[in-house]
């Protein structure tokens, strides 16, 4: 299974993309900025592909078993990107919720000079049911592009 980020627009200090599964769009997603070089919690993920994975351990996870009992078997993890650590797809609205992870949600809206994602738990329960038993199997892969439209 290929997903595939698009980046489109920036804003101040946020990164609004397309998210697409096997060419097919899903939802929206939010970054921190592209920066050339990295600040922790403050940068969006560099372009280029990896595997997404599962991650049991950690307070977000902990959360999300309590806030989706009937779905939630792991964060999705994406993996092996240099100079990052647990970064992964979650729920959030703008560049503060972020600390360097992506968000996805099923619109969106600028204000202030920064993107936004919204309905942000519906387009994580859809993506999450979506994709979880190919990523269980390591069969999922992210490429996140660069195109930035004016």
């Amino acid at each position: 299974m290929e997903l595939t980020l698009r980046r489109v627009r920036q804003g101040n200090k946020s990164t609004l993309s397309e998210l697409y599964i096997n060419g097919t769009f899903q939802c929206y997603g939010l970054e921190d900025t592209v920066r050339d070089v990295k600040i922790k919690g403050r940068t969006a993920i560099p372009a280029g592909t990896y595997k997404l994975g599962i991650n049991r351990k950690g307070g977000m996870n902990t959360a999300y078993i309590k806030r989706f009992p009937d779905m939630h078997e792991g964060m999705i993890e994406i993996s092996a990107i240099p100079n990052f650590s647990l970064v992964y797809i979650h729920i959030g609205n703008t560049h503060e919720d972020t600390e360097g992870c992506l968000l996805v949600g099923t619109y969106f809206h600028k204000s202030n000079d920064d993107w936004g994602v919204y309905q942000s738990a519906e387009a994580y329960k859809q993506l999450y049911q979506t994709i979880i038993e190919m990523v269980q199997d390591g069969q999922a892969t992210l490429t996140i592009e660069n195109k930035f439209t004016a």
